[in-house]
């Protein structure tokens, strides 16, 4: 069977030793996409629009750094606590979305509390965004030829001719398409439900959709990490358990909590 090879260059622009890469493009333009996206539900809400600059600052730092200890303490720690220096390295990779989104959360709490800000309001929003630049990430860990997928004979099956000769899952695709049809999801609800709904519901809607693909797509990924559990699950499965565990009781809390309230 012929299988679809994919040997882009990651590197989209070299200017001596300043390199543009696909991911950086993917990954900082999908911030001014959820701007943009952002300023659309601050207008239709009434809110002010004009703190959102400041916003994409505090969060970009806070994905950026999260993601990156995530990585290193998480997934490689032997290494990078033999060469903590290399941690601040983030030009050579390794981001785990984990990470990011504890990153994030921390920075719009800080980012509420200085500008006087409600942060459940803040985050149930920003879910909306958040689904845009996650698909975003896994699209540049396709163009990286990084975050392989397993070996398989589907029709689907991608070889990266950067890594091996091998068929693999396109498990970057499968994650960043699941990502927009979630977007897609949250866009619909956030048009029909209330305001104080969205509010209570969003955040936990989130967590136990987005973690829940990422539970189920390990099983085509290959290892990541530089170790093993002693039980058949992965390192990003046993990090996705409690995130998943906390959305399914924060959708079952906002559910009856709704229903309290109507009645």
């Amino acid at each position: 069977m012929d299988y679809f090879s994919w040997n882009v260059s990651p590197v989209l622009l070299e200017l001596g030793p300043l390199q543009l890469r696909w991911y950086g493009i993917l990954f900082v333009g999908s911030f001014f996409l959820g701007l943009m996206i952002s300023k659309w539900i601050f207008q239709r809400e009434g809110r002010n629009p004009e703190i959102l600059d400041t916003l994409l600052i505090y969060a970009l730092i806070g994905t950026v750094i999260g993601a990156r200890l995530m990585h290193c303490l998480a997934y490689q720690p032997q290494y990078y606590l033999s060469h903590p220096l290399e941690i601040l390295m983030v030009w050579k990779g390794g981001l785990a979305s984990h990470g990011g989104l504890l990153g994030v959360i921390i920075a719009f709490w800080l980012f509420c509390k200085r500008y006087k800000e409600s942060f459940f309001w803040l985050i149930s929003r920003m879910t909306i965004p958040g689904l845009v630049i996650a698909a975003a990430v896994r699209f540049g860990n396709f163009f990286n030829s990084e975050i392989l997928g397993k070996e398989t004979d589907l029709p689907w099956a991608i070889i990266f001719e950067r890594v091996d000769m091998l068929p693999r899952h396109p498990v970057q695709l499968y994650e960043a398409f699941s990502y927009l049809a979630i977007f897609g999801l949250f866009i619909i609800l956030y048009k029909k439900l209330s305001s104080g709904l969205i509010t209570r519901l969003f955040p936990g809607l989130l967590l136990s959709t987005m973690f829940t693909v990422r539970f189920l797509l390990e099983y085509t990924k290959t290892k990541q990490a530089d170790y093993s559990w002693d039980i058949p699950l992965s390192t990003g499965q046993m990090l996705s358990l409690p995130f998943i565990i906390i959305g399914i009781v924060w959708v079952v809390w906002a559910i009856k909590g709704h229903q309290v309230n109507k009645a």
